[in-house]
């Protein structure tokens, strides 16, 4: 996948049904201090903005934001058969990646349903970092537990003891070369996407990894919790002069619907196909080794099952998640459903990504959504909807 369309495990404020036991992140006080509303997600009070949702988007496409992602799940994986393992229980071949390099993959059932999207990261010979959804972090660890049986491999969720900060935006490396107390072990500016360089602040170890959420360039930083809270500090502090503001998922949110990013119970569910929301490329049928959900892969999904498309509309009024689609604006029945939308704060008009019917797939076709009692007319776009200028 390149890197304006590579997805990324996701979040957002509508996605995870709350829980009942309520958690914080080791930045909580941090985000209160700013000024944050917070949302329940997951079970965990996350900060949703900290001033407004546009101004927030526009700090990131312009200049950069800084969010707090410690609500994400840290899994590892070690031993001798830790890359046998990961392409068995994996749709992509991790065993081969190089070291500090990460990669998207999807964790299948045996039906072809995604479990979630992760992004792994090999950060040494025999060691492995599966990063997961926060409302997934249990049944994705669970699958690999239970995964590992015939392999010489120890699966440990490390979610609780590691914190997630990611830098998002054009000004994201100048701002990490200013922050005092962290050191790279190497030049961010080599750097390549989706590769990682390991570090430190003050006393404790950092993985630094060029991966993103948002369409823009920018870092993502591991660090052990009780270091968090200072990392979170020096990075505010040497990125105000660059313009950089504390951001919430209300903004990531659009971000990433902009640049076609797909978000774990809006597009991708445990009773999809990879192939139906564009993903078919991740899941490796040319790999030799047997992995989990390989045979329902390679029957793929019925010829009639609906397909993830872009669209764009004129105007102001958005369609939003689980709006009706329509082949025309008199049709008795639906056609398709919206998986995410919004009025676009970078392009000023309607974009979503619905699931239609495969009829009404195709590039340039019009179709009809229903906003409120009113069908407005969209079009079929190619996605993302936004590309950062390189």
């Amino acid at each position: 996948m390149t890197p304006d369309t590579a997805a990324h495990p996701s979040d957002s404020e509508s996605t995870a049904a709350p829980s009942a036991v309520e958690r914080f992140s080791p930045l909580h006080q941090a985000h209160v201090d700013a000024g944050a509303s917070f949302t329940d997600f997951a079970g965990w009070q996350m900060p949703v903005r900290y001033s407004s949702d546009l101004a927030e988007h526009h700090a990131v496409r312009t200049q950069a934001g800084i969010f707090d992602l410690s609500h994400m799940a840290e899994i590892t994986v070690s031993g001798a058969d830790a890359g046998a393992f990961l392409d068995y229980a994996l749709a992509g071949k991790l065993s081969t990646i190089d070291l500090l390099q990460a990669k998207y993959s999807l964790i299948l059932n045996s039906a072809g349903g995604i479990i979630d999207d992760i992004v792994v990261y090999r950060t040494n010979a025999e060691d492995y970092l599966v990063v997961a959804n926060a409302g997934n972090r249990v049944p994705a660890y669970e699958a690999l537990s239970a995964r590992a049986a015939r392999f010489d491999v120890t699966v440990t969720d490390q979610s609780d003891d590691v914190a997630l900060i990611a830098v998002q935006g054009p000004v994201s490396r100048a701002i990490l070369e200013a922050t005092a107390g962290l050191t790279v072990d190497g030049d961010l500016s080599d750097l390549k996407y989706y590769r990682a360089l390991g570090g430190t602040f003050q006393d404790s170890d950092v993985l630094i990894a060029r991966t993103g959420y948002t369409g823009e360039d920018g870092f993502e930083l591991y660090i052990d919790v009780p270091a968090a809270a200072a990392l979170w500090d020096a990075l505010r502090a040497a990125g105000e002069p660059f313009g950089l503001v504390p951001a919430g998922l209300a903004s990531r949110d659009t971000l990433r619907l902009e640049a076609g990013m797909p978000l774990y119970g809006h597009e991708l569910s445990v009773t999809g196909y990879p192939a139906q929301a564009g993903l078919g490329r991740v899941v490796n049928l040319a790999k030799e080794t047997d992995f989990i959900g390989r045979a329902a892969s390679e029957e793929g999904p019925p010829a009639d099952a609906a397909v993830l498309v872009g669209l764009v509309a004129a105007g102001k009024r958005a369609g939003r998640a689980d709006y009706q689609v329509f082949r025309s604006i008199d049709a008795p029945d639906a056609e398709g459903v919206i998986t995410s939308g919004a009025l676009s704060p970078t392009l000023g008009h309607p974009i979503a990504m619905a699931y239609v019917a495969p009829g009404l797939a195709g590039l340039g076709t019009e179709v009809f959504v229903d906003v409120r009692g009113t069908r407005i007319p969209a079009t079929v776009t190619p996605l993302p909807f936004y590309k950062r200028q390189k």
